[in-house]
């Protein structure tokens, strides 16, 4: 629990502080989000994204950035 705790300390830091990194895995959550609600119209997951981006970028983030550091493998 304390080392996933960390993870995910670790990962929303370096989101906040790298905006490349930052901008990359907010792209990879919309996306990934974007996929599992295929019965929005773009408009409506619009919406849904601006309304609940903080908690799916915050809940997200370190498996954004593993993501992202397996990008380039």
């Amino acid at each position: 629990e304390m080392e996933r705790d960390n993870l995910m300390h670790g990962a929303r830091t370096a989101l906040n502080r790298d905006q490349e990194i930052r901008a990359w895995a907010e792209n990879y959550l919309k996306e990934r989000t974007r996929a599992a609600m295929p019965e929005l119209s773009e408009e409506d997951f619009e919406r849904h994204w601006k309304y609940h981006k903080p908690e799916i970028m915050h809940a997200g983030a370190a498996e954004a950035m593993l993501a992202y550091r397996d990008r380039e493998r």
